[in-house]
């Protein structure tokens, strides 16, 4: 298992452990845990991330900490849309749907301006970051 999915293994854990929230570098933000299955494989995947409740919407952003590549779950919700979501103590059906450019700008704008990495995470790649919504 590398660092990373030690790390997601960790954050995970916690969330369960305490009803969906964690302390660290996430203490308060407004997280879900995302199932999915994995394109090629087939098999469940599960990603801790941050949401945005906006507008009585639910949207997660595929920014990766601002890596030049997509992470994984973003390949596999556009093959799978159908996902799980934990929040807080629930489990919810959804489907995940890409935003289009003009809307994805809006709502990117609205997580950059509420947490500011999100900013600096799409000012440090060449790629546009592509948000989700999760109906």
């Amino acid at each position: 298992m590398t660092d990373y999915n030690e790390f997601n293994a960790g954050i995970i854990d916690e969330f369960r452990a305490n009803e969906g929230k964690v302390g660290g570098m996430f203490e308060g933000a407004p997280l879900i845990i995302l199932h999915t299955t994995g394109a090629r494989s087939g098999v469940e995947r599960l990603a801790p991330l941050m949401y945005l409740p906006y507008e009585d919407r639910m949207f997660v952003f595929a920014s990766k900490a601002g890596s030049h590549s997509h992470p994984d779950w973003y390949h596999n919700v556009l093959a799978n849309p159908s996902v799980t979501i934990e929040v807080g103590t629930s489990t919810v059906e959804k489907t995940a749907v890409e935003l289009e450019p003009d809307e994805r700008s809006r709502i990117y704008a609205v997580q950059a301006s509420r947490v500011p990495q999100f900013g600096e995470y799409q000012a440090g790649t060449d790629r546009k970051i592509p948000v989700i919504e999760l109906v």
